[in-house]
């Protein structure tokens, strides 16, 4: 595309060049930029131009253009934005995607620049409308759709407005009510709860009150009451009348029209197919609601904009909903757009590109413009880290059959490529042991043995009650935290397993087993002493390459081999391998091009081998995906810029990271759809719905909502307390909108790290990890992740020690009540506050994932007399049990913390107590 200096209009000169947001309003029929502080304010009567830019961890830019029509705008002012957003994009190098947006019909990707919502207020500039003025509060009615963002638009107040299938904001002077219909789901209510705090933000500087009305609540709720008394009182809803936001999309087949001398004409086939598509020209793809102009990369700026005209035209006069318009450029076209595609090749040549955008940077640069942005940037490549303590303790067992086969400590780090492998991996959390489960799958590993892995390590996470994460990995993709984990980490050929052995005498494959007597070649790889590999390959000159080390034995000969790309650092790994390959022999070294002759007759003559390093595939940016799995089939939809607050607890997601992906399981999820978590996460490799030639065998990870290991949220803003909220997401939202804030949850502090049997639990530094790290030889070691801290309590004072494995550390007593010391609990005997412990304990149904304690009730314990006799336990802890007596009297146990709160017993404070405390909200009497 040619590009000359009159198409750069003055306003675009610079944009694009840092990851954020860009807006202009159209005035006069020129862009003029808008001031941040007005990001997210539009005017019915307006147009305007956005320019999305993100930055990839490759360090390249990309960019995404909307134009933004309100419903008052006026056709020329409409026109002008087109135009402009094509001359912004041939600013940018012509390659990014551009989007019309349509008030009311805006893009899912739009809504999410501006979360949790935008608003147009009445009025323009160009289109001759004042802005209002601030006035007095007017009561407005407000209807919300959507589940990962919303949708909102004023309607009338009244009556006939309201509907069971879709949520209402009522937004008064004093008040905000959300009306949630009746047939509107729990993750739409949530969103909708995100707009009534953007109004109480915006329209009431934080300080209103808040109320949920729920479709059908009888009228002796107040707050119900009040809600209707808006309306003249309470009756029945009318049904809801089709709108334009209710009418079906065109799902008629897409048709194909080129664009040639000013007219689009149809393109005859009987399937779409990339090579139709020619670079010398323009076509618009109709595909109902969505409308797709292609650009070709030899076509000029006025075919794009002429082409852009006859796409609005198209679509100004149709009776359906306002369809979205989408522009793409040849080389840079979406993944929906190649989606509607029969055939569309996996590799097309953009090298062109990068010759326009230079282009174009060369003339901004004779204007004076940075041109730093518009340069495609070096690659970036950091060394990757585990974001997981490796600290842990390790257990490792090899699956034979239907069974597994726990491996000795100096065994756990010695694979099989004809083996599958169970771990178990349990380290210290931000408040507590999280733990880690996964299987290790070798190459050449039988079918049998790789689902009897997945159902072993299943039912292992399905009996800690899901609160541990789950991995699948494959011999050749493992993640940095797998390696980390393990530290040293060496891959032998052949396997151990009887179904290996069954399956190669079957085929009459010879037996290639490791033989620490035979010849052996290994390549040696990794950071550093706590990542290192050691992988088996074949013992010929060909597998060398120069950026490695490498063991060769034949027997107890030994040699070493540098290759001349190598540093210090790779030939120190050799020797930590040695001793784990090799251990007591003498090896002799060899330095590539100095090879002596027996090295190379172990190796069967010389021959050309690579010097190229093999280079992990960098990190890609995340997306996030909700998911529907439904009789074998999996629909998704990705959520834009996501956060947190996205991960509702009643679906499952999954975060794609090109290398490996997450599944994640709400906690309210079915325990159905739990158990196919993996198979989600396997689905979605299969169908690679980003086209981004995902690999079939790439990690996957599955994580539970309230677990979610430090490796997974490291791709959020993240806040354990939301995770650690009871209730749906609804609920949840509800209670912090109500608060004001985040939720403040007390949460016990992990116990300070104590060393049993001279084995420190504490973190080290970096330097000790390795040697820190516990590793279980006998399957009773297995941590028990059930049991609540008051019978963790209990069991530490009246467990016999003598009967304990003393490798096995004691229970923990947790500071059970910390916001609460008076002088009675402060000199309380260690046995009476774990038997105190227990009975609060009853007081209420434990969770699946914790117990929630009540902050205070105040305990006067009998102290019997002591016994030295130890022949009946369970009558003595009972006995204890039963001489405790709980003093319920208001006056003394209505008692203040170190802060000045008043703390009530708990059975006050339970919705069907018959002594309920007055004046606390019901929505929070049990949180």
């Amino acid at each position: 595309m040619a590009v000359s200096m009159r198409d750069l209009d003055p306003a675009f000169q610079g944009a694009g060049q840092k990851a954020g947001l860009e807006i202009w309003r159209i005035e006069n029929f020129n862009p003029v930029p808008v001031p941040k502080s007005s990001y997210g304010k539009f005017f019915t009567g307006d147009s305007y131009v956005i320019l999305k830019t993100t930055a990839s961890k490759s360090g390249a830019l990309r960019h995404d253009i909307h134009y933004w029509l309100g419903k008052d705008t006026s056709q020329d002012e409409a026109g002008a934005a087109a135009i402009k957003t094509v001359e912004l994009d041939a600013a940018l190098g012509g390659r990014a995607v551009q989007y019309r947006e349509v008030q009311g019909h805006e893009t899912e990707k739009f809504l999410s620049y501006f979360k949790p919502c935008i608003i147009p207020q009445e009025g323009g500039v160009a289109s001759g409308f004042k802005h209002p003025e601030a006035e007095k509060h007017k009561t407005r009615l407000f209807v919300c759709r959507g589940k990962h963002v919303v949708h909102v638009k004023e309607v009338p107040f009244a009556r006939a407005s309201l509907n069971h299938d879709d949520i209402f904001v009522l937004d008064t002077e004093s008040k905000i009510f959300q009306f949630n219909g009746s047939n509107s789901s729990i993750q739409e209510r949530a969103k909708a709860l995100e707009v009534v705090q953007y109004i109480k933000d915006t329209y009431h500087e934080g300080k209103c009150e808040v109320a949920a009305v729920e479709d059908g609540k009888l009228m002796a709720d107040p707050e119900t009451g009040e809600f209707w008394g808006f309306f003249g009182g309470f009756a029945p809803l009318p049904r809801k009348t089709a709108s334009d936001d209710d009418k079906p999309t065109d799902s008629r087949p897409p048709k194909l029209l080129c664009f040639e001398k000013g007219q689009a004409e149809p393109v005859e086939t009987d399937s779409l197919k990339r090579e139709l598509l020619d670079t010398n020209k323009c076509y618009i793809l109709d595909c109902g609601f969505e409308v797709f102009v292609w650009m070709g990369r030899n076509t000029s700026l006025d075919e794009r904009k002429i082409a852009s005209g006859v796409a609005d035209e198209l679509v100004s006069g149709t009776d359906q909903l306002k369809p979205q318009i989408i522009r793409v450029i040849e080389g840079f076209e979406t993944v929906m757009f190649r989606s509607k595609f029969d055939s569309w090749p996996q590799i097309t040549d953009v090298t062109v590109s990068e010759d326009g955008r230079g282009k174009v940077a060369a003339l901004l640069k004779r204007q004076g413009v940075n041109v730093k942005g518009l340069l495609k940037a070096d690659p970036v490549r950091e060394e990757p880290q585990p974001h997981i303590d490796c600290t842990g303790h390790l257990q490792v067992w090899r699956v034979n059959g239907q069974e597994k086969i726990l491996l000795q400590a100096s065994d756990q780090s010695k694979f099989y490529s004809g083996d599958c492998f169970i771990f178990q991996y349990t380290y210290p959390g931000e408040d507590k042991e999280d733990c880690l489960i996964g299987t290790w799958i070798g190459k050449n590993s039988v079918e049998e043995e790789r689902a009897s892995a997945n159902s072993l390590a299943s039912k292992m996470v399905e009996s800690m009650k899901f609160l541990a994460s789950q991995a699948r990995i494959y011999e050749g993709n493992e993640p940095i935290q797998f390696h980390s984990i393990l530290q040293s980490f060496i891959v032998f050929k052949g396997g151990l397993s009887e179904g290996y052995k069954t399956y190669i005498a079957q085929k009459e494959i010879p037996d290639d087993t490791y033989n620490e007597n035979g010849v052996a070649l290994f390549r040696i790889q990794g950071s550093g002493p706590d990542n290192m590999q050691a992988i088996q390959v074949e013992p010929v000159a060909s597998s060398l390459n120069s950026s490695y080390c490498y063991i060769l034995h034949n027997g107890p000969a030994v040699f070493t081999w540098s290759g001349n790309s190598t540093s210090a650092e790779n030939q120190e790994l050799v020797e930590r391998m040695l001793d784990l390959i090799k251990p007591n022999l003498q090896s002799k070294p060899q330095r590539e091009g100095s090879e002596s002759e027996q090295f190379w007759d172990f190796l069967g003559g010389k021959s050309e081998y690579p010097s190229q390093k093999i280079l992990r595939e960098p990190e890609s940016d995340p997306h996030l995906f909700s998911c529907h799995f439904s009789k074998g089939n999996l629909k998704v939809t990705e959520v834009y810029n996501f956060s947190q607050d996205d991960l509702m607890t009643e679906d499952i997601f999954i975060l794609d990271c090109h290398s490996e992906i997450f599944v994640w399981v709400g906690q309210q999820v079915d325990s159905k759809s739990r158990m196919q978590a993996l198979t989600i996460g396997e689905k979605f490799l299969e169908h690679d719905f980003l086209l981004e030639k995902l690999s079939h065998v790439a990690p996957v990870y599955v994580v539970m909502e309230g677990s979610e290991p430090p490796f997974f949220t490291r791709f959020f803003k993240w806040d354990s307390a939301k995770s650690s909220m009871l209730g749906n997401s609804f609920q949840r939202k509800l209670t912090i909108v109500k608060s004001g804030g985040a939720p403040v949850l007390d949460k016990p502090k992990r116990r300070t790290p104590v060393s049993y049997g001279g084995r420190s639990s504490s973190v080290p530094d970096k330097s000790s990890q390795r040697s820190s790290r516990s590793m279980s030889v006998s399957p009773d070691r297995v941590r028990v992740r059930g049991r609540s801290p008051a019978f963790n309590a209990l069991a530490a004072n009246f467990e016999n020690p003598n009967a304990r494995n003393l490798s096995t550390p004691p229970p923990v007593i947790r500071k059970l009540y910390p916001k609460s010391v008076t002088p009675d609990s402060a000199i309380l005997a260690p046995k009476s506050a774990a038997i105190a412990a227990l009975s609060s304990s009853f007081e209420q149904p434990p969770s699946a994932r914790e117990t929630m304690i009540p902050k205070s009730i105040k305990v006067s314990p009998v102290m019997p007399k002591s016994n030295p006799e130890k022949n009946d336990k369970e009558n003595s802890v009972s006995t204890r049990v039963e001489s405790l007596t709980i003093q319920e009297d208001v006056k003394e146990d209505e008692i203040e913390d170190e802060e000045g709160l008043v703390i009530h017993p708990y059975e006050r404070l339970k919705i069907t107590s018959t002594d309920p405390v007055p004046n606390i909200d019901v929505t929070k009497r049990e949180v």
